[in-house]
């Protein structure tokens, strides 16, 4: 019979597990961890870690937001990959490939189960949030540029998590810091910034997505991660995605306009959401983790989110450093980060 995996994901606060940490990720709702560069102090003591936690909770899934370029949060011994703007500008298709499968081979080695990549959101240099973390502006462009540095993270072992849906950069604020409304129709988002996602889902690329907290005003009086008409209507019938929904921060405030955190949570649960994610409030999780005290989880949920564990190819790094295509791709990155 297989393990269920709870609905949360929570993050800790340093480099080593606390009492109050280990009993936090005994709780039968706690299903996920995120790391961020405050966990990080070198490769040997994040593996250290790593066993630390899954001593705890083996079936626990470990992610963290490793894209490259400004959100890396490993980075000493690890290889410092370019932001998707400057690698999808000179790098060509097996060179994506590449990065992809370095980035992800790396994670895996250390026992980290996935990254939440790629960031699948087109813009420049227009939305604060997004920027220079795009692949291109153009979502077609975006979409050829994306679909091989995705098949390189699948080639290491790891599942895939397409953010943040239906398309984050053509509002100009932070959802980190208010709630950004998008004027456009449905038929605009889905002829434009949703291409990308669109394609990857329909070609089967994609394990996971991660909605935006934006409120599409012609659309749903809900942001997307609590919209049931974004997450059910769209994202699973029309798009027909069969794979995690992972609430995008739930802390943020562009999630204030579902409330208080208990709020938030089952906005995000009743929306289609298979995992919220609570980071940087631990009271916050807390009060997510009281509100779910009745709640049955969706046993369907827990089969999707089983498919995001790791599959490392390579599970150490002392095999990765004999890797020639690690030593190859890490080289042509030095010369030019």
């Amino acid at each position: 019979m297989s393990v269920q995996i709870g609905p949360v994901m929570i993050d800790v606060d340093g480099t080593e597990l606390n009492d109050e940490d280990r009993e936090l990720l005994r709780h039968p709702m706690v299903g996920g961890l995120i790391f961020f560069a405050r966990n990080f102090r070198n490769r040997e003591q994040l593996e250290a870690l790593v066993a630390d936690i899954r001593s705890v909770r083996p079936e626990i899934l470990l992610a963290v937001d490793q894209e490259g370029g400004r959100v890396q949060r490993f980075r000493d011994t690890f290889t410092r990959i370019p932001s998707m703007q400057a690698l999808s500008a000179r790098a060509n298709t097996q060179q994506l490939l590449d990065v992809g499968w370095l980035l992800a081979a790396e994670l895996l080695a250390v026992g980290v189960d996935f990254s939440f990549a790629p960031v699948l959101d087109a813009d420049d240099d227009f939305c604060k949030i997004v920027g220079d973390r795009s692949f291109a502006r153009d979502p077609l462009v975006l979409a050829e540029k994306a679909r091989p540095f995705i098949a390189g993270m699948h080639e290491a072992g790891m599942a895939t998590t397409g953010k943040h849906f239906p398309g984050h950069g053509q509002v100009l604020e932070d959802s980190h810091e208010e709630l950004p409304v998008d004027q456009r129709t449905l038929e605009q988002v889905l002829a434009s910034d949703c291409i990308p996602f669109a394609e990857c889902i329909a070609a089967g690329e994609l394990q996971a997505v991660m909605p935006a907290h934006i409120r599409f005003a012609q659309v749903d009086e809900n942001p997307v991660g609590f919209s049931r008409f974004w997450l059910q209507e769209i994202l699973r019938k029309r798009l027909g995605f069969d794979g995690v929904i992972f609430s995008d921060d739930l802390t943020m405030e562009g999630a204030g306009a579902a409330g208080g955190y208990a709020e938030r949570i089952r906005a995000a649960m009743q929306a289609g959401c298979d995992m919220g994610v609570v980071c940087n409030n631990r009271q916050g999780a807390l009060e997510v983790l009281k509100a779910l005290e009745t709640f049955t989880p969706d046993p369907e949920s827990s089969r999707r989110l089983a498919r995001m564990r790791g599959q490392a190819k390579i599970t150490s790094w002392s095999e990765l450093e004999q890797s020639p295509r690690w030593q190859s791709t890490r080289e042509w990155l030095a010369s030019w980060v």
